[in-house]
């Protein structure tokens, strides 16, 4: 009787289906549990990626913004990481790269910036799996900027006016590059007077101030407002030189073919006679000058100005100068030193001449007075503050001469 009971209770207990679906839900309930964590787990990782891709954007366009302004890899990678930072990206717990040029995709151009964001994400519930490793999240954005032609003129001071200044009697033409000024204020480009300018384009960061004589033949009006165009030579080393001598008097020939010469600039004021530069010539401190009868002549020279030097180029002279075509100083005709203070340096008279190369002074003004070009138009004016009321034709590609384009920064945009 016991037996036959137990039996029929035993039956019972097997054939009860809510017992069964009990049992079964108890024992389902860690792995559905375990399901819905991971699908919560895996739509956070892809949150945090969505959010490190907005962040790894906003640092590469960043980051071109500061290349754009001329700044070093350095200073683009400082920048790009502070802006990855302060848009959420948790530097304790990744890792950023930032590459300029990027060494792969369709812009590996030094106009470009890449970042690579990384983020490790711990693993909660997916740990049910037996996989304990953190999900790396990893990220790129490319961003890069375009230019709008190279320039022939550029003035680097950022603040004066008329730091491009057209005036007087000025005839300028401009065959495919353009005339650029760095400085903010509203009159940083000026043309006036009696000025004749013909430019394909003209830019500035601040405003222009243009009475007549102006003609644009590639832009409707001056760029005003526009991106600093950085220092092209701002890296260019100054030579090295050993002890200064006086040139001397009523000289032939100045300086050594392949060698740096330093003579002391008192001794190279009013050069009236037929001179023949060679190699690399320092002028330390005083002013190198000529006079109506000065006839200056060379090729593969290059002229550095140091220690207060100048140059002050006169009346009738002849110059017939032209820049090394290979070298450190490829295309560099002559070079002011950076560290100097503000001065002027005067291209003077009714000097009908050539100068084929680029003239740099980066801390001094240089006042653009006769009439003077490079071989085929050849002829780069980098400077702190440019005056020209002279009369000459300029061109862009010169790289048979050893120079080196001006490029002008243009729109920048968000491209990988």
């Amino acid at each position: 009787m016991v037996l036959n009971r137990f039996g029929i209770l035993a039956r019972r207990f097997v054939r009860s289906r809510s017992g069964n679906i009990a049992i079964i839900s108890t024992l389902m309930i860690p792995a559905i549990i375990g399901f819905c964590g991971l699908g919560a787990e895996t739509a956070y990782w892809y949150y945090r990626q969505r959010d490190l891709q907005a962040a790894a954007d906003v640092a590469a366009y960043d980051g071109t913004v500061r290349l754009r302004e001329g700044g070093s890899s350095g200073a683009v990678t400082d920048t790009s990481t502070a802006t990855a930072t302060n848009n959420g990206w948790r530097s304790g717990s990744g890792t950023i790269t930032v590459t300029t040029p990027p060494t792969t995709g369709s812009y590996q151009n030094n106009r470009s910036v890449m970042v690579r964001l990384t983020e490790n994400e711990t693993r909660y519930f997916s740990q049910i799996f037996g996989n304990n490793a953190p999900v790396t999240i990893t990220v790129t954005a490319t961003a890069t900027y375009n230019t709008s032609g190279p320039a022939c003129f550029l003035g680097l001071d950022k603040t004066k006016s008329g730091t491009i200044d057209f005036w007087g009697n000025a005839t300028a033409d401009f065959t495919s590059c353009n005339v650029v000024s760095d400085s903010i204020a509203n009159d940083s480009f000026t043309v006036g007077g009696s000025a004749n300018v013909h430019v394909p384009c003209a830019g500035a960061v601040g405003g222009a101030q243009v009475t007549t004589g102006l003609h644009l033949t590639s832009c409707s009006s001056v760029n005003i407002n526009q991106p600093y165009t950085p220092d092209p030579y701002a890296s260019l080393p100054a030579p090295t030189w050993g002890s200064c001598t006086n040139a001397p008097a009523n000289p032939t020939d100045l300086g050594t073919d392949g060698a740096v010469t330093c003579y002391n600039g008192t001794s190279l004021n009013n050069i009236h006679s037929n001179v023949t530069l060679h190699g690399t010539i320092v002028v330390n401190g005083g002013k190198f000058s000529t006079n109506a009868s000065g006839n200056i002549s060379g090729s593969g020279v290059t002229l550095y100005f140091t220690n207060g030097a100048t140059f002050d180029v006169n009346g009738n002279s002849t110059i017939n100068l032209s820049a090394p075509t290979s070298g450190t100083y490829a295309g560099m005709l002559m070079y002011g030193d950076r560290t100097q203070d503000f001065a002027i340096n005067k291209l003077n008279g009714t000097n009908t001449s050539i100068m084929t190369g680029t003239v740099y002074f980066p801390t001094q003004e240089v006042d653009f007075l006769g009439n003077f070009s490079g071989q085929n138009g050849c002829m780069q004016l980098v400077a702190d503050v440019i005056y020209y009321t002279g009369n000459g034709t300029f061109a862009t590609d010169c790289s048979g001469y050893g120079m080196h384009n001006v490029p002008v920064p243009g729109s920048l945009a968000l491209v990988e």
